[in-house]
C-alpha cells in the first residue's frame, strides 16, 4: 500500500518535547497512586479488590497522560491534539484495520505456540464473575489501552524516530519501549515479549501505510479484543 502523505512525517515536536513528557510520567504515576488511595478511603467496599484498586489507578494516570499530551500539543505548540497525531478516520485501509487485528492475533498465537511462549496467570479472574467488572475490564484492554498506547507510541514517539533515523527503523525502535512496557505483565518472559514486539512493529507499519493513527488503534483494538474474548471463554467453558 502506497503511503499517504501526512503531515506527521515532518512532526512539530522534538525530542525536548519527548523528554518532557516522559518526565510528566513519573509524577503522574505518584499522583494517581496518591488519589486512588484517597478514593479508596472514601469508597473502601468498592476499592477491595485490588484488580479495580488497579484499575482505577491506570483509569486516572491514563487521564493525566491525556492532560500531558494535550497540554504538550496544545498550550507550548498551539497545535490541534488529534491531528497532529495523525487521527483520521477516513484515511485509506482505516477498516481494513479492524479485519487486520484477528487475523493478527490468530498468527501470534501459533507463533507462541512453535516458540513455546509461556502461559502467564493473569490477574483479571475475579473480575470475570462481576458483569460490571467485567465490563470495566474489557473498555480498559479494547479501547482505552489501545487509544492511549497508540497516541503515544505511533502518534507522538513514532513520526519523530521517523524524522531522524527513516520510517523502517523509526517501526523497529518505537516496537521497543512498546514491548518493554508489557513486560512486567508477562513476568519478563523473553518469548512473550517478543511476540509483543512483534505485535507493535505490524501496529506501525499500519500506522505507516495509512497515514492514520486511528487505523494502528483499530487493528489494536481488536487484536486484543480476541486474546479477551479466548481469556473470556477459558474462564467460562
Amino acid at each position: 500500500m502506497t503511503p499517504r502523505p501526512d503531515p506527521a512525517d515532518l512532526p512539530f515536536w522534538g525530542y525536548s518535547d519527548l523528554a518532557l513528557f516522559v518526565g510528566m510520567i513519573l509524577p503522574s504515576v505518584g499522583i494517581a497512586a496518591i488519589l486512588t488511595k484517597g478514593l479508596a478511603l472514601l469508597a473502601p467496599v468498592m476499592f477491595a479488590r485490588k484488580t479495580v484498586s488497579g484499575l482505577g489507578m491506570q483509569l486516572l494516570f491514563y487521564i493525566l497522560f491525556f492532560a500531558s499530551l494535550y497540554g504538550l500539543l496544545r498550550l507550548r505548540h498551539a497545535r490541534p491534539f488529534w491531528e497532529s497525531l495523525g487521527w483520521r478516520y477516513r484515511a485509506p485501509g482505516f477498516w481494513t484495520s479492524f479485519m487486520a487485528g484477528p487475523l493478527l492475533a490468530i498468527f501470534v498465537g501459533f507463533a507462541g505456540v512453535l516458540i513455546k511462549a509461556p502461559t502467564i496467570p493473569m490477574p483479571f479472574d475475579e473480575m470475570l464473575n462481576d458483569k460490571i467488572s467485567l465490563a470495566l475490564l474489557s473498555f480498559f484492554i479494547v479501547i482505552l489501552g489501545p487509544l492511549c498506547e497508540e497516541l503515544f507510541f505511533r502518534g507522538f514517539l513514532l513520526p519523530l524516530l521517523a524524522r531522524s533515523f527513516g520510517w523502517g527503523v523509526g517501526i523497529l525502535i518505537t516496537a521497543l519501549p512498546f514491548a518493554l512496557l508489557h513486560g512486567p505483565q508477562y513476568k519478563w518472559a523473553w518469548q512473550q515479549i517478543f511476540l509483543v514486539y512483534f505485535s507493535g512493529v505490524v501496529f506501525g507499519l499500519v500506522r505507516r501505510s495509512t497515514g492514520s493513527t486511528a487505523a494502528s488503534t483499530a487493528i489494536h483494538a481488536t487484536y486484543n479484543g480476541i486474546f479477551l474474548a479466548l481469556f473470556i471463554y477459558q474462564h467460562y467453558f
